[in-house]
C-alpha cells in the first residue's frame, strides 16, 4: 500500500517536470536584489550554469513524532520539480513510514504503520500552505529555485538578513532569510499553520555547506518550531546523496 502510493505519486510528479536546462543563470539578474542576496548568489551559483529541472536526495538523520518524545532515527529519499513547484518525501523508521508531499497543487501528510495500514493523513488548504513552504526552504539544495522569478521576489531588511515574498496561484508567504558573513543562507523563517488554524514561527537551519555540481549547498539541516516556550526542535537531517536533472519515471 505504501510503496503503491509513494510510486503512483512520484510518477505524477515526474509528468509534471518542465526541463529547464536550457535556461542558464546570468548574474546580470543579481543587480537590484539586496546586498545579502546578491553576496549568497555569488557564493553558491557560477555565471552560465543551467537551472536546476528536478532533484533527487537521500538523507538520514533522528526525527520527533512528537514534539514531548525523544528522538528516532529516520531515512529519507526525496524528489524535487522546480518549474512547477512540487515534491515528494518518504521517511522510513522502523515502525513507521511517512509520505510528505506537494505534488499537482495538493499538499498532503500519508502516515503507513508497517509500512502497510495508513494509519493517518493530513491535507487540505492549510497543508497546500505548508507543504509549499517546505518546497521553498529546501530550495538551498536547488538554488537556481530562489533566484528571482514570477513567483520569488527579494526586498531588503539589513546588512544580513533579507524577505523572500513566494507567491503560487492563491497562496502567498514570506521568509526571513538570515545569511553569514561568507554569504551562506544559515536560517529561513516562516510563519506555518501548526495545529488547526493556527500559525507558529517555522525555522530552518543549514549548516554543513559542500560544492555538489558546481553548486554550493548545505549538507546539514535542523527543523524547529519557535514557540512562546522556547525552541521546539523535531528534524535534524544529514544529505548522503543529492542528484540533478535524472527524471526517474515519466519523461
Amino acid at each position: 500500500m505504501m510503496q503503491f502510493t509513494f510510486n503512483r505519486q512520484l510518477a505524477l510528479l515526474y509528468e509534471n517536470t518542465k526541463n529547464r536546462s536550457g535556461q542558464l543563470y546570468d548574474s546580470i539578474i543579481l543587480n537590484d536584489l539586496p546586498e545579502p542576496v546578491q553576496r549568497y548568489f555569488k557564493l553558491v551559483l557560477k555565471h552560465g550554469q543551467p537551472y536546476i529541472s528536478s532533484v533527487r536526495l537521500e538523507h538520514n538523520g533522528i526525527f520527533k513524532t512528537d514534539l514531548k518524545k525523544g528522538y528516532i532515527n529516520i531515512a529519507g529519499e526525496q524528489h524535487f520539480s522546480v518549474r512547477q513547484p512540487q515534491f515528494i518525501w518518504k521517511g522510513t523508521t522502523t515502525m513507521f513510514t511517512a509520505i510528505d508531499s506537494y505534488i499537482a497543487n495538493t499538499g498532503s501528510l500519508k502516515v503507513f504503520l508497517l509500512n502497510i495500514f495508513k494509519v493517518a493523513e493530513n491535507k487540505g488548504v492549510t497543508s497546500d500552505e505548508g507543504e509549499l513552504q517546505r518546497w521553498v526552504a529546501e530550495s538551498v539544495w536547488f538554488p537556481t529555485n530562489l533566484l528571482p522569478s514570477e513567483m520569488v521576489k527579494w526586498t531588503a531588511i539589513d546588512a544580513n538578513s533579507a524577505k523572500l515574498s513566494f507567491r503560487y496561484k492563491e497562496i502567498l508567504f514570506h521568509f526571513t532569510v538570515s545569511f553569514n558573513a561568507f554569504g551562506d543562507i544559515i536560517t529561513m523563517q516562516t510563519q506555518r499553520f501548526m495545529t488547526g488554524k493556527k500559525r507558529e514561527t517555522w525555522l530552518c537551519k543549514m549548516s554543513g555547506y559542500k560544492e555538489v555540481n558546481g553548486f554550493r549547498i548545505p549538507f546539514s539541516a535542523e527543523v524547529l518550531w519557535r514557540l512562546s516556550s522556547g525552541d521546539c526542535s523535531y528534524a535534524k537531517f544529514e544529505i548522503q546523496k543529492i542528484e540533478y536533472n535524472k527524471h526517474y519515471y515519466g519523461k
